[in-house]
C-alpha cells in the first residue's frame, strides 16, 4: 500500500492503529419494565454480559447474553459487526427510579469482562462508573427535535440534552421519558467534503463490504470513491440517456430551493457502505479517532469550500462525546424524513416514477433504507422488523466470504422494503406515543403526476384513526407540521400550480384535498382523543399552535408543537420577513383566513418569549422540551437553544397573566 503523499489522488489512507473494542454507542433505544433494547457496533465479534443496577446499588440483572436471541449479531464489515441487544425480563424493572447499566465485554472467556467505562468512558458522567436511565410510569416530560446537519455552523443540539441529563443527575422526577428524533438523523443527500472523506476513510479502515453498481460509470463501491469525480461532482457520474435527464435534475443534481434554502446534493451518498459509515461518523466520535482522512485533489473553490466545511465538521466533532453521552442516558425512537433518504423523497407521484425507473436511482434509495433499517428502525420496534432483518443478515453473512454483497439478494432486500409499510409505531405509554409513516405510504395526487402527494394516503389514516380512537390523550409524531406557517404553505401552492413542487419542498397536510379533509374529520370525530399533542420537525425554525375545532372549542384540544432544528437553521433574514408578511396578511381578522383549508379550525400561534411583539417564530437550533400535565396536555413549551438560553411558547391569556 502506498504512504499517504503518494496514494492516488482519491484513495484514503488507511490507519494500522488498533481500533477500539466498540466503534459507537450504545445508544439507548427503547426501555420499558420488562424490555430493554441497546444499539452499538463493535469492531469485532464479541459476547456480551449485560448488568443492571437500582438506584440503592442492588443487583436487578447481571449474566451473559444469549447470542442471536438477545444480542442479534450482523457483519457490516471485516471489523465492523452491529449487535442489537434486546433483553427481555421476567421480573419487572422499577419505574420512576434511575437504574444504572453495564455492557461487559470479552465475557465469555477466563478473564473479568471490560465495562463500559474502560472503552467509553466519554458515556459516563462526571464521577459516575456507568450511563443510567429512568423508565418513567408516564410521559411526563419528553424531548423532541429533527434536522442534525454535521456541517452546519450551528451548535449541535444533543449537546444542550446532555447538559439538561447533567442538570437533572439522578433525580428521577426531572429526568424526561424519552427523546423523539422526528426526520433527518442524518444527511444522506447533503454531505459536506470533508464528511464524504470521512465517510471513505472509514469503510477502508473498517472494510466495510462493498457492492456492484448497476447503471453507474463506476463498476462498484471501490471504483465510486476512487473515481475523480467523486468529490463535489456526483451528479456527472449519473447517465447522461435523454431519458435519465429528469433523473438527474431531480434526484441527484439538486435542485435550487431559491424561495426557502439551496440543497446541496453534489456529494450525495450511494453505497450502502457510505450510508451506514455516515452513521457511525454522526453518533460516535471514536471513529474519528482512528481515520487519517487526508485532503482530496479538488480546484481551488472546492477548495477552499472544503475548508469551510471542514472548520464547521471539526467544531461538530469536539462536542460529538456529548452528544453520544446524552444519546446512552435517554431513550431514543426515531422516525425518518426525506434527508434520510434523499430530498424531496417521493414528494409527488412523478417523482417517483422517474426516481425508481433507474437501477442506480433504486439502489440509492434502497441501500438508505437498508442503513435505516439496522441503525434506526430496529431499535424503535425489534420484533416487527425482524424478517426484514433476517434477510439483510443473509445478505450480510454473503458479504463475509469475499468483502461483496451479493448483488440479488440486495436487490431482493430492497424490492421487499419498498413494499413494506409499517414503519410506523406506537407505545403503549400514558399519553399513548403514535409515530406517524409521513413518508412511504403517500396519497398520489388524482389531478397530475406532477401534484404533491398527500402525505399519508387513506388506508394508512384510517389506520391512524382506529389507533387511537378512545384515548384520553396521544401524543402524535409528524416530520412535517399538521399546522405550518400559512403563507409558506401559500407560497408552496403557488409553485405547485406552475409546476414547480421540488423548488420550494411543498410538502405539507394540507397540499393534497383528500388527505386534508380525512385529517380534519379525524379532529370532528367523537371518538378523538380529548388533549391531541403533535410533535413535528423538518422546517428548520420552532413555534407552537393552539388549535381549536370552530364548532367545538373544548373538543378535542389541539397543539401543534414543532422544533426543528437540531443542528439547522433557517435564513434568519428571511424568516423575518416572511413571519412579518404572514403576521400582517393572515391576522385573525383577514377574510383571507377563508380561503385556507384549516378555515374550519382557529389556529392561535403562541408567542415565543425573548421576542419582539407578535413575533411567533424561533429561529435557533436546539432541542424542544413539553412538560405534560397528569391528563397528557402540554403544561409547558419550550425550545431549548443549543448552547444556553432559549424561549417558552405562551399563549395570549400567559402573557397577559
Amino acid at each position: 500500500m502506498p504512504e499517504a503523499d503518494d496514494a492516488p489522488a482519491n484513495e484514503c489512507p488507511v490507519n494500522a492503529e488498533p481500533l477500539p473494542p466498540v466503534l459507537a454507542g450504545p445508544v439507548l433505544r427503547r426501555v420499558e419494565r420488562r424490555r430493554l433494547v441497546l444499539w452499538l457496533v463493535a469492531s469485532r465479534a464479541q459476547s456480551w454480559r449485560l448488568r443492571l443496577l437500582a438506584s440503592d446499588g442492588g443487583v436487578l440483572f447481571d449474566r451473559l447474553l444469549r447470542e442471536e436471541e438477545e444480542a442479534w449479531e450482523l457483519p457490516l464489515g471485516a471489523r465492523a459487526f452491529l449487535y442489537l441487544i434486546n433483553v427481555a425480563f421476567s421480573d419487572p424493572l422499577p419505574s420512576d427510579e434511575v437504574i444504572e447499566y453495564d455492557l461487559g465485554i470479552n465475557a465469555a472467556g477466563d478473564q473479568s469482562p471490560s465495562w463500559i467505562r474502560d472503552w467509553a468512558p466519554h458515556l459516563c458522567m462526571a464521577g459516575e462508573q456507568r450511563p443510567n436511565f429512568v423508565i418513567k410510569s408516564r410521559i411526563d416530560r419528553l424531548y423532541h427535535g429533527s434536522c442534525r446537519r454535521p456541517h452546519h455552523s450551528t451548535e449541535d443540539g444533543l449537546v444542550r440534552l446532555d447538559a439538561e441529563l447533567r442538570k437533572a443527575g439522578k433525580d428521577p422526577g426531572a429526568r424526561a421519558a424519552l427523546m423523539m428524533m422526528s426526520g433527518d438523523q442524518v444527511y444522506a443527500d447533503d454531505v459536506a467534503g470533508p464528511m464524504l472523506r470521512a465517510i471513505h476513510a472509514l469503510i477502508e479502515s473498517l472494510g466495510l463490504f462493498e457492492e456492484k453498481l448497476e447503471g453507474s460509470v463506476a463498476v462498484d463501491s471501490r471504483a465510486l470513491r476512487e473515481h475523480p469525480q467523486t468529490y463535489y461532482h456526483r451528479d456527472k457520474l449519473l447517465p447522461k440517456t435523454e431519458s435519465n435527464e429528469a433523473l438527474v435534475e431531480r434526484f441527484i443534481g439538486g435542485a435550487r430551493k431559491p424561495v426557502f434554502t439551496t440543497a446541496n446534493a453534489q456529494n450525495h451518498l450511494i453505497s450502502l457502505n457510505e450510508m451506514l459509515a455516515i452513521y457511525l461518523l454522526v453518533w460516535s466520535p471514536l471513529c474519528w479517532a482512528f481515520i487519517r482522512p487526508t485532503d482530496p485533489v479538488l480546484g481551488d473553490e472546492e477548495g477552499q469550500r472544503y475548508t469551510n466545511e471542514t472548520k464547521n465538521l471539526n467544531a461538530f466533532v469536539a462536542t460529538l462525546p456529548r452528544a453520544a453521552r446524552a444519546m446512552a442516558h435517554i431513550p431514543n425512537y426515531m422516525i425518518f424524513d426525506d434527508h434520510d433518504i434523499t430530498d424531496d423523497w417521493n414528494l409527488s407521484a412523478l417523482w417517483e416514477a422517474t426516481a425508481y425507473e433507474h437501477p442506480l436511482s433504486r439502489r440509492i434509495v434502497g441501500n438508505a433504507l437498508i442503513a435505516y433499517l439496522l441503525c434506526q428502525a430496529w431499535g424503535n420496534a425489534p420484533s416487527r422488523y425482524r424478517t426484514l432483518v433476517t434477510r439483510a443478515e443473509r445478505m450480510l453473512r454473503r458479504g463475509e466470504e469475499n468483502g461483496l454483497l451479493p448483488a440479488r439478494r440486495q436487490s431482493v432486500l430492497i424490492e421487499r422494503l419498498f413494499r413494506f409499510n409499517s414503519w410506523n409505531y406506537s407505545l403503549d405509554t400514558s399519553p399513548m406515543l403514535v409515530v406517524l409513516d409521513t413518508r412511504t405510504r403517500r396519497w398520489r395526487s388524482e389531478i397530475s403526476r406532477g401534484r404533491p402527494s398527500g402525505l399519508m394516503d387513506w388506508e394508512a389514516l384510517t389506520e391512524f384513526q382506529q389507533n387511537i380512537m378512545g384515548q384520553q390523550s396521544v401524543v402524535v409524531v409528524s416530520a412535517a407540521p399538521m399546522f405550518g406557517v400559512k403563507l409558506i404553505e401559500v407560497i408552496q401552492r403557488v409553485f405547485t400550480f406552475f409546476g414547480r413542487p421540488l423548488l420550494v419542498d411543498a410538502e405539507n397536510w394540507m397540499a393534497h384535498r383528500g388527505a386534508a379533509s380525512v385529517l380534519f374529520n379525524i379532529f370532528a370525530h367523537s371518538g378523538t382523543p380529548k388533549n391531541f399533542t403533535i410533535l413535528s420537525g423538518d422546517v428548520h425554525y420552532s413555534f407552537a399552535y393552539d388549535v381549536r375545532l370552530r364548532r367545538r372549542p373544548d373538543n378535542p384540544r389541539i397543539w401543534q408543537i414543532t422544533s426543528s432544528g437540531i443542528k439547522n437553521e433557517f435564513p434568519p433574514v428571511l424568516l423575518e420577513w416572511l413571519d412579518r408578511i404572514n403576521r400582517w396578511i393572515y391576522a385573525p381578522w383577514s377574510p383571507l383566513n377563508w380561503f385556507t383549508k384549516r378555515r374550519a379550525m382557529r389556529v392561535s400561534p403562541r408567542l415565543p418569549t425573548g421576542r419582539s411583539a407578535g413575533e411567533r417564530l424561533w429561529n435557533a437550533a436546539g432541542i424542544g422540551e413539553v412538560i405534560f400535565d397528569e391528563q397528557g396536555a402540554p403544561r409547558e413549551i419550550r425550545q431549548l437553544n443549543a448552547t444556553e438560553g432559549g424561549t417558552r411558547f405562551l399563549a395570549r391569556q400567559d402573557l397577559e397573566e
